[in-house]
């Protein structure tokens, strides 16, 4: 029990960028009602984009991340104006097949540019630890989580706070009439479809500076974000956000008490129970509207 504040203390760093990986695709699927497959993509073009502005444009950390950002914001809004746009309002099955279909494009098209190797985004501090009591944190790592934070709370401020904010909640609630009341829709759907994008590739950039980036990670990112949003509810902000700590500190205590080999089965093992006893995930997209 000695190493358990260390481990809740993983867990929550952790969890702040799954809740930040998660809150792009839960802003894609409440709104548009497209279940993107290629939203852990997205998040491997973040990291894989910092590691390039950082390592051989030798732009400073937090140069950086602004650079990521506009252009992973263009790259969505690209995408949603000449791909999703085409099937929206078909459904969401053909959402999901040009999603995996870009999933695969985007996985094999930076393969072939960067190879398979992991790749470090130049941090902006040192890896030097920090100690409270008995949790030790690496400086790193807490720059990273204050900038997560920072970001998870100006998505919040944007939604309920800004004129786009306030569109983008008319049109989750009714496009028909946001449509009707002046609001162009297209617009919203491109600039939320931007913005999921962007917290997935900061997210992404975030975890690349403490750990790597690779071609091949956006897969399981995709897995977890989905875990995430399952646990939260579909659709639901303080659901990702909670939907992710609760990931993040579940992963840090199986493999802590439990074993390593096996902390990406128990996000899973959640998912089945929640299914099971509050299928519409710990915050419905009820609660959310109310």
């Amino acid at each position: 029990m000695d190493l358990f504040p260390q481990f809740l203390a993983n867990g929550l760093v952790m969890g702040v960028f799954y809740a930040l990986s998660a809150l792009g695709l839960t802003l894609i699927f409440g709104l548009m009602r497209v279940v993107n497959f290629a939203h852990g993509e997205f998040y491997m073009l973040g990291g894989v984009s910092g590691w390039f502005v950082t390592n051989y444009l030798g732009l400073d950390f937090f140069s950086g991340l602004i650079v990521v950002a506009a252009f992973m914001a263009a790259v969505g809004w690209l995408v949603d104006r000449f791909l999703i746009e085409r099937v929206r309002g078909q459904g969401e099955e053909p959402g999901i097949l040009l999603t995996i279909g870009l999933s695969i494009f985007l996985v094999n098209g930076t393969l072939l540019l960067v190879g398979p190797a992991p790749m470090k985004v130049a941090g902006a501090v040192a890896e030097g630890p920090l100690f409270f009591g008995p949790i030790a944190v690496t400086k790193l790592r807490l720059l990273a989580v204050a900038v997560g934070i920072a970001l998870i709370v100006g998505a919040h401020l944007l939604i309920r706070r800004t004129r786009l904010g306030a569109a983008m909640r008319a049109t989750f609630q009714d496009p028909m009439a946001a449509s009707l009341a002046g609001i162009r829709t297209g617009h919203v759907y491109a600039a939320t479809f931007a913005l999921g994008c962007t917290l997935a590739a900061l997210s992404g950039m975030l975890l690349a500076s403490i750990y790597s980036a690779q071609a091949s990670v956006g897969g399981l990112i995709s897995l977890k974000s989905f875990v995430v949003v399952i646990l939260g509810g579909m659709g639901s902000f303080a659901g990702a956000i909670a939907g992710g700590l609760l990931l993040g500190v579940a992963e840090a205590m199986w493999g802590g008490y439990v074993s390593m080999g096996m902390v990406d089965v128990i996000g899973f093992v959640l998912v089945i129970l929640i299914l099971l006893f509050r299928p519409q995930g710990l915050f419905s997209i009820r609660t959310e509207r109310a």
